[in-house]
């Protein structure tokens, strides 16, 4: 079943939008009645919030001006030294977090967030007076609004844990306090509480693709996990079990692409628009695009994978400076090949050479070029989430669906809940064991600390580059000792030889600070409620 929504941002939704963010009242009333005599109206003025489940994933510049997260990890590596999205700003904070402050932060959203909360709240109370719909159609439209009033907060709070402040109408003034933490997630909670209680299992045709009481649920317990109200989580998640509509597709390649049963919440995008440039972004030189590569999977993620067999893989005998035989990447288990590009695989009808000079990959040792567009600074390139067919990379852009939750993720959510609440072992290990088994790998009869440890190692492996270890890291207050004091390493391949490189110019560095992005000073400058975090005072 497909699940995605063709978004038509009319004229009359953004016009009605801006409106009431200029805050010219009697201009926007009139605007505004004239939409809510109309459902056709409403419905356009209510698919332009859709674009935020595109905006803030991986094919959007929302998030981290469009660079990956997992670049401020071990797992990715941004190849250009000049500071840049997708380029050096990663390369920068990682070995100098003193660049953020309450001046600003990249992978910060504080500003575009209210922006888009308050769009969903003029929407919401120009609906409350103005709408001559029937009641049950207002109430969806509320539903709809209300889930992208929690995602928004969502990306809000994962940033902001201490708390943010809550509108949940139009603000009368500029001054309004930071609520707590318990208080912003309550709000995230109630929101898509609201949503699942009141939008269908499944839409009509004509309106397939819209956020479903599942989509409400599956997003539930993601956000509840960060809040560790593990009930919460695991209630959320067993409605999406237990509604029997999805479940996780045979192939793991095809578990990210939408539109099959794995997928619960996605954004398509069309040739006409809109459309992304992801594949423009991390295809290799030898796809016959310039600018590409910008960044490419480290020797550290490609270690994370286990052999076929559940076994570690011993990498020990290339970590001694050169080895002159080619590591037995096939051995390693399926999702490995279908997340990096290594050396000696098939991409694109060509064998990659990933080397120095090579004709199929171009290695580039990081910090002696600029930028390294279109080779790799790792002797790897990124393969999920790129489209393979897609070969006119100079004149269409990328189509790709982005997928926002899938199945996996709930299973995976449900059961670090289980376990952090204390329940049983069978309870928390069963629905990791689905996930594993999808590929071949037997489960782990773990518990206690080898148990979490396991967990976090397949989290990171299952999700990995959709966008979750970075902010893993940060919920599970390990980034600090886990980011701080090492370096990223790739191989630089000549000939036969394989040589461990760095692919940092010095140590990296996470302050626990970190843990809390500061309130800007701009909002503390026109808010005279809002207090500053203790750590960044």
């Amino acid at each position: 079943m497909k699940k995605y929504i063709a978004i038509i941002i009319a004229v009359l939704a953004f016009v009605s939008c801006n409106e009431w963010l200029d805050g010219t009242e009697n201009n926007t009333y009139l605007t505004d009645e004239l939409v809510w005599k109309d459902e056709a109206s409403a419905q356009l003025y209510v698919n332009g919030f859709y674009t935020y489940i595109s905006k803030y994933g991986q094919f959007g510049t929302y998030q981290f001006g469009g660079s990956m997260t997992e670049s401020l990890t071990d797992t990715f590596k941004y190849g250009s030294l000049s500071l840049g999205h997708k380029a050096g700003h990663p390369n920068n904070y990682v070995v100098n977090p003193e660049a953020i402050t309450t001046a600003g932060c990249l992978w910060g959203i504080w500003d575009t967030a209210y922006e888009n909360i308050r769009r969903v709240n003029g929407f919401l109370d120009s609906m409350h007076k103005f709408s001559k719909l029937a009641p049950e159609k207002n109430t969806l439209l509320e539903a709809q609004a209300r889930f992208f009033r929690a995602f928004i907060y969502f990306q809000l709070a994962k940033r902001h844990p201490k708390g943010v402040i809550i509108y949940d109408s139009l603000p009368v003034g500029n001054d309004k306090a930071l609520s707590s933490a318990d208080e912003t997630w309550q709000f995230i909670y109630d929101d898509l509480k609201f949503a699942a209680e009141n939008l269908p299992a499944e839409w009509k045709s004509a309106d397939n693709g819209r956020v479903t009481k599942y989509a409400a649920y599956a997003f539930m317990s993601r956000a509840m996990l960060y809040a560790e109200r593990w009930d919460d989580v695991i209630e959320a998640a067993d409605s999406v079990i237990s509604c029997g509509k999805y479940g996780l597709v045979d192939k793991y390649q095809d578990s990210w692409k939408g539109g099959n049963k794995e997928s619960i919440l996605e954004f398509k995008y069309t040739v006409s628009g809109p459309n992304h440039t992801f594949d423009q972004d991390y295809v290799p030189l030898c796809d016959g695009y310039d600018y590409g590569a910008l960044g490419t999977p480290t020797q550290e993620m490609v270690e994370t994978y286990e052999r076929y067999d559940g076994t570690d893989f011993d990498w020990s005998a290339w970590h001694n400076g050169t080895a002159t035989n080619r590591p037995n990447y096939e051995s390693l288990e399926p999702r490995f090949a279908a997340t990096v590009i290594y050396p000696g695989c098939e991409w694109k009808g060509k064998t990659m050479n990933c080397s120095v000079h090579g004709e199929n990959g171009e290695f580039v040792e990081y910090g002696t070029v600029p930028y390294s567009y279109g080779k790799t600074t790792t002797g790897y390139f990124l393969r999920k989430l790129v489209d393979e067919s897609h070969t006119d990379l100079r004149g269409v852009q990328s189509t790709q669906t982005w997928v926002e939750i899938r199945y996996a993720e709930v299973l995976l959510n449900k059961a670090e809940a289980m376990y952090r609440s204390g329940a049983p072992a069978i309870k928390y290990q069963n629905p990791v064991d689905q996930v594993r088994a999808r590929v071949g790998l037997y489960g782990k009869n773990l518990t206690g600390d080898d148990w979490w440890k396991a967990y976090r190692r397949e989290r990171k492996v299952e999700l990995a580059y959709e966008g979750h270890y970075f902010w893993d890291l940060r919920r599970w207050k390990v980034a600090h000792t886990e980011l701080t004091g090492y370096r990223v390493h790739g191989f630089m391949i000549t000939g036969t030889t394989y040589e461990y490189v760095s692919c940092d110019l010095e140590d990296r560095r996470f302050f626990s600070k970190l843990y809390c992005l500061p309130v800007p000073d701009d909002e503390l400058k026109d808010n005279k409620l809002a207090v500053q975090y203790d750590e960044w005072k």
